[in-house]
């Protein structure tokens, strides 16, 4: 579903615009300069260490509500394996590091997982396939949970799943990639025993929307559309889509035209050369999928929707874009910071 992309973000306008490129930050760690500094740095380590522990084993047995019944996990897994679209991302945010886990980004030496992640990989994990998948390889893993949350909801992927290990598969009515954000932090928080932390990054995340929306009171009711384009044609995405719901909680509103194109469980909705006016709204966000960019900046079609022309449009790609997609709370506080002057520079004040 997702192309490698370079490890810098950047968003490109209209063509009378230019091309904007945010740099990517780099954070230096710094060690301790004295035996004492470290000492206290074990000891607080420590200190936090127990304390998830203790979360963790008071959290069993755990039972999740998924698509395909009730799911148990009776103690606290030791061998995790992650397939869903940013499964693995979360269980790192949550201080649980799969054994195996799916690739759905294709960032280069990431094992899957996105810059904007703080607690990554101390061990590599066995990449697993995405929609082709090896359900031998993931039995040679010998997990004791398998994490499908944010996945197709497949009946046949799932019961294969189960028949290795306890699958938390997607939430009710989640099926296509539609469990969204909170559930699937909820679902793997819970299935890993860790539902408090799992409050925490939504609060976290929660909070990251709330700052902004503070300070751009300004975009409340505008209304945007999300529209990518592949090799395959142009498309729209609808509120069923986390994109959408992201720009919601920035304040916006879906393009209507948009949102009566998509019928129930659709996330997407195709759009044809000739309906490509129907992109038009406030802030037009857009984004390639397996093409260059400037399939999009450089088509006459694009370029002829007023919103382009008017200068109120982007094209988002590489980080950026790819955090813009996944939805896991750090994906999205990153997105949030990354997209938020870009949208005020676009919508001016």
């Amino acid at each position: 579903m997702r192309g490698s992309r370079p490890l810098s973000p950047s968003v490109t306008r209209s063509p009378s615009a230019g091309i904007a490129v945010a740099a990517a930050a780099l954070l230096a760690l710094t060690g301790c300069s004295s035996s004492a500094e470290e000492d206290g740095a074990e000891a607080s380590g420590a200190e936090s260490g127990a304390a998830q522990e203790s979360e963790s084993a008071a959290g069993f047995p755990a039972t999740i509500e998924t698509e395909f019944g009730e799911v148990t996990v009776e103690e606290e897994p030791q061998r995790v394996v992650a397939l869903g679209w940013g499964d693995a991302e979360v269980a790192l945010d949550l201080g649980v590091e799969p054994v195996g886990a799916s690739d759905w980004i294709g960032f280069e030496d990431s094992n899957g997982v996105g810059p904007w992640v703080e607690n990554t990989y101390t061990e590599d994990p066995e990449i697993l396939g995405t929609l082709e998948l090896s359900y031998e390889a993931v039995a040679a893993l010998e997990p004791d949970l398998i994490l499908d949350v944010r996945s197709s909801g497949d009946q046949e992927r799932h019961e294969r799943l189960s028949s290795i290990a306890p699958t938390v598969g997607v939430a009710p009515g989640g099926a296509n990639y539609l469990t969204d954000s909170e559930e699937q932090v909820q679902m793997i928080a819970a299935a890993l025993g860790r539902s408090e932390a799992g409050d925490e990054m939504l609060a976290e995340q929660e909070e990251a929307f709330a700052q902004v929306t503070e300070e751009h009171p300004e975009w409340e009711g505008q209304t945007v559309t999300v529209a990518t384009r592949t090799a395959e044609g142009w498309g729209a995405y609808t509120e069923a889509d986390g994109r959408v719901a992201f720009m919601q909680d920035l304040g916006f509103e879906q393009n209507t035209e948009i949102a009566e194109l998509g019928g129930d469980g659709e996330f997407s909705v195709d759009i044809s050369d000739e309906q490509l006016n129907l992109l038009d709204a406030d802030l037009l966000v857009g984004f390639p999928i397996f093409i260059e960019p400037t399939e999009i900046t450089e088509d006459d079609g694009w370029n002829s929707i007023p919103a382009v022309e008017d200068d109120r449009s982007m094209v988002i790609t590489d980080d950026l874009a790819s955090a813009f997609s996944l939805g896991t709370p750090e994906a999205q506080i990153f997105a949030i910071e990354e997209l938020s002057g870009e949208i005020e520079e676009t919508l001016g004040r």
